[in-house]
């Protein structure tokens, strides 16, 4: 199938089911009922609801896609995705134990700008309008930061019992880790053999455009969430 009309898919499906999703961001209901009832030490359930909030953390995943696109060596690889671990990681433990209050739709509009960036990174506009570049590992990390306290607004909203609190967060960032370490082994996967074909460079910018959009989308219904909520 032709690249262009996978893309093309991709983005009408994502503005027809986004709206769904966005404004329901977050730990599912029935994951919400049993985290909030449970008490003491869960290894295996809080490492399960971390790698599936993960997988199903799309504004997580689009950041990476941003910062894999151009990436071709393994090596490099892990540095920036430890480098977005390490910062989501920290905040995550920071802002649940710190009780650190932000509010969740600005923390997940910052995150919606965070692709927004990678996408315009990608694309060379910092280049091309300011005259410099970001220093991209940097910037990894900062966002990283972010994405980790998107993850503790969520966590704290459900009041979890402090008995075993912090073995159960260690195993939620463990499962986040898996999930990452999972759908970034798919993304990798699929982006590997579309750089094998011509297509991959005639349609980067297209493929980097469909990015930001998606970014400006979901910071656009998270500012729309908080003015309305």
């Amino acid at each position: 199938m032709d690249i262009v009309r996978i893309l093309k898919n991709i983005l009408i499906w994502f503005f027809i089911i986004a709206p769904m999703f966005l404004f329901a961001h977050g730990v599912p209901t029935g994951d919400q009922g049993y985290i909030q009832e449970i008490n003491g030490v869960n290894f295996i359930p809080f490492m399960y609801l971390g790698a599936k909030h993960m997988v199903t953390g799309y504004d997580h995943l689009l950041f990476l896609v941003g910062v894999i696109f151009f990436l071709y060596r393994l090596k490099d690889i892990g540095i920036y995705v430890s480098l977005f671990a390490v910062g989501h990681s920290s905040t995550l433990l920071l802002g649940v134990f710190a009780d650190i209050h932000i509010n969740a739709f600005i923390i997940d509009a910052i995150i919606g700008l965070s692709v927004v960036y990678k996408a315009l990174d990608n694309l060379g506009a910092f280049q091309q309008w300011f005259g410099v570049q970001p220093n991209t590992k940097i910037s990894t990390f900062i966002f990283g930061l972010f994405h980790g306290f998107g993850l503790a607004a969520k966590i704290i909203e459900f009041e979890l019992d402090t008995n075993g609190l912090f073995t159960n967060l260690i195993a939620f960032n463990i499962g986040v880790e898996v999930g990452q370490l999972l759908s970034l082994s798919a993304i990798l996967i699929l982006i590997s053999y579309w750089r094998k074909r011509s297509s991959f460079l005639i349609y980067a910018y297209s493929a980097n455009v469909i990015l930001m959009t998606m970014g400006f989308m979901l910071t656009g219904y998270q500012l729309f969430g908080f003015f309305n909520s």
